[in-house]
């Protein structure tokens, strides 16, 4: 039996004057069957303290195998990667021996970060490359671990290259795993490859430079990722931003010829209330008036629509699983500039919910957009549960690094469904308090004032200020939508961070 999928992708529409996008996020091709195959690289996982025996090999051929092993002391440990020469008369030239430690406690991130590993490893023109997953006696785990891997493989082999004139070829590998429950493996890995490619349109959405992401050009590249997809999508424009009185949102774009639009996509799998995903996509910020003055800061402004690319691929992710779940993406969008017409520090501004704001700081623009993205939740979707998701402040930077996001929680099971999504992706949470910081955003102007200390619970108590009532959860995951180097399941760029996390969370929260 063989079963095969494709991962595709997506392309702007021409109207736009951006660069063409490639027809397929990736060129390599994934299949599962129960039949064994040669190519001239095998990849054989092995669970800890197992006898390595490749079957079809000669004993001769296995003990020359395990003899290499041992002197290069690899044991079969939870991700441990060792290449060898393949032994002479096995049709392959090279074996990379894949340790899966004990399989049933093989975590899922561990297993994709394995699968990233061996993409890492292998060279990009291979043409072929079998994956044996027979060494692991459970026949669902090792269907499962399959998947795993070859959505670590997906992660790691993404590449935004459009504006490179002579590209590095991308991998074009046929991917062949034996797994003896090969329909078990193919419907773990299209759950996966669904998320695979919401993540791959988060990274485009945040990769596109300022110029060329600017609102517009990210609704019309999130309607066209969207397409054939049962999501209902509105778009609110500039003009309706006004008539609907969100004035925080539109006073972002005030500085640009760009005005700020609202985006939202909804994917109606059951009859329950819907959960709405705000996300952040000031698709470039200079900070205003209040200017950035670091270079190397400003140069990644790109990424502070990453908050909107979460929540589209999380929605898309959900779509195309054709989960049993109510969800909408609500991304306002806009983009922060300098001109003659740019809000100014010390404004006052009305709120869709009639909030009137002093903007105290223009660089705190993020929670701006927001409120009113949150605003625009209530008032459209009476959602049950609100999250929130931004790279808010440079105050969660210096508590958590990169290492976890930020975390703010208004009821319990918002709270461990997002930790335990966290600890499931390796997206990980960590908790900051709210409570005990009365007046944090008072002002002496206005009804309340966008900054406060310290910062990230400022930024929070902003956002819940806008959700009302509804239970409300908000990720602050500044400094975690980009790595300078390839890290795990991350090439350089882009990571997506969030879509993956927010997947988790909305299933966690309808178990």
């Amino acid at each position: 039996m063989t079963i095969q999928r494709t991962l595709s992708g997506i392309a702007l529409s021409a109207a736009l004057a951006l660069p063409a996008v490639a027809s397929d996020y990736l060129s390599t091709t994934t299949r599962f069957t129960d039949d064994n195959a040669d190519a001239a690289t095998r990849v054989l996982f092995v669970p800890e303290n197992t006898t390595i025996a490749v079957e079809g090999w000669s004993d001769a051929q296995n003990k020359q195998v395990a003899r290499a092993a041992e002197i290069e002391a690899f044991d079969g440990s939870a991700a441990q990667l060792i290449t060898l020469v393949a032994p002479d008369g096995t049709k392959a030239n090279h074996l990379l021996l894949a340790g899966v430690g004990n399989p049933a406690e093989l975590s899922r991130f561990k297993a994709e970060n394995l699968g990233a590993s061996i993409a890492a490893a292998l060279k990009p023109e291979l043409d072929d490359v079998v994956f044996d997953t027979r060494l692991i006696k459970n026949p669902g785990i090792a269907a499962e671990i399959s998947a795993q891997v070859a959505h670590g493989i997906d992660l790691r082999n993404y590449r935004f290259d459009r504006y490179q004139s002579e590209a590095e070829a991308r991998p074009q590998t046929n991917y062949h795993f034996v797994t003896a429950s090969a329909d078990i493996a193919e419907k773990h890995y299209e759950d996966y490859r669904a998320i695979a490619e919401g993540v791959f349109v988060a990274r485009d959405i945040t990769a596109l430079p300022g110029s060329d992401g600017y609102p517009e050009a990210i609704v019309q590249l999130a309607q066209k990722a969207m397409q054939g997809l049962d999501i209902d999508v509105t778009v609110v424009t500039p003009e309706q931003v006004n008539e609907m009185g969100m004035g925080l949102l539109e006073s972002v774009s005030a500085g640009s010829q760009h005005g700020s639009y609202l985006l939202a996509a909804h994917y109606k799998g059951s009859d329950d209330a819907p959960i709405a995903l705000v996300g952040k996509g000031n698709t470039f910020d200079t900070g205003g008036y209040n200017l950035k003055t670091s270079s190397s800061s400003i140069l990644r402004m790109q990424t502070d629509k990453a908050g909107a690319g979460a929540v589209i691929g999380a929605v898309m992710a959900l779509a195309k699983q054709q989960a049993p779940v109510n969800v909408v993406a609500i991304a306002p969008l806009s983009h922060n500039l300098i001109s003659g017409s740019a809000t100014l520090p010390g404004d006052v501004v009305k709120a869709g919910d009639g909030t009137l704001v002093e903007i105290a700081n223009t660089d705190a623009e993020g929670r701006l957009i927001l409120g009113d993205g949150n605003w625009y939740a209530n008032d459209k979707f009476k959602p049950r549960a609100i999250a929130n998701i931004a790279t808010l402040t440079g105050s969660k930077v210096g508590a958590l690094g990169t290492g976890y996001a930020a975390m703010f929680a208004s009821e319990d099971d918002l709270r461990q469904a997002i930790i335990e999504a966290g600890k499931v992706t390796d997206e990980k949470v960590w908790e900051l308090p709210l409570d005990g910081y009365p007046g944090i955003i008072d002002s002496p102007l206005a009804d309340i004032r966008n900054i406060g200390s310290p910062g990230t619970q400022a930024g929070a108590a902003f956002l819940k200020h806008f959700a009302g009532d509804t239970p409300w959860i908000h990720i602050d995951m500044a400094a975690d939508a980009m790595v300078s180097s390839p890290t795990g399941i991350h090439p350089a760029g882009p990571t997506g961070f969030g879509v993956r996390l927010l997947t988790e969370w909305v299933h966690q929260l309808n178990k």
